[in-house]
């Protein structure tokens, strides 16, 4: 049975872990990102934190996991940080306010994930081209519909480079997963 001090123990948790800097866009915090996903009692009465990395080769989990442990053992020395990688993280996850703090940085937020079909195509293929998206990335500078894409890579794996045909300036885009 839970107590009023395990509810309040856990939220105390979530607070402070919900606090912790994402590594690689540090005016993001790892609740923002949608990558802090659960704070409970395990099976041992033990408490955990739950997190799920954007993809499970993402470089940042470590430091991530320590950070959490870090800023968590203030309220409770025992704590462990487990993370999971099903259900897969997607940008959908990524908080509302996290989308404006990612555009007030600089960089695009990425759009909705589709859903449905995803169209194949076969064959060669045009080096760099995004057409097959309806809705345009809109720059965090101007805010232009009018963008292209210069690379599917970017300053981390995962962001796309685009540029602005509007206010001419080169952006990066997290990638919608």
């Amino acid at each position: 049975m839970t107590t009023g001090a395990d509810l309040e123990k856990l939220a105390a948790l979530r607070l402070a872990a919900a606090e912790v800097p994402d590594p690689e866009i540090p005016v993001l915090t790892i609740a923002d990102l949608g990558i802090l996903r659960d704070v409970r009692f395990a099976a041992d009465g033990l408490p955990e934190v739950v997190l799920t990395p954007t993809y499970s080769g993402c470089p940042a989990t470590e430091a991530i996991r320590q950070d959490v442990l870090t800023q968590t053992r203030s309220v409770d020395a025992r704590v462990r940080v487990v993370i999971e990688l099903a259900p897969a993280w997607t940008t959908d996850w990524i908080t509302d306010d996290g989308k404006a703090k990612l555009r007030d940085y600089g960089i695009a937020p990425p759009r909705p994930t589709r859903t449905g079909p995803v169209p194949v195509r076969l064959g060669s293929r045009p080096a760099v081209r995004d057409a097959a998206r309806t809705d345009p990335a809109r720059c965090p500078r101007c805010d232009s519909a009018d963008t292209e894409l210069i690379s599917q890579f970017g300053s981390t794996p995962c962001k796309s480079l685009r540029r602005c045909r509007g206010c001419a300036e080169p952006f990066d885009e997290f990638k919608s997963l």
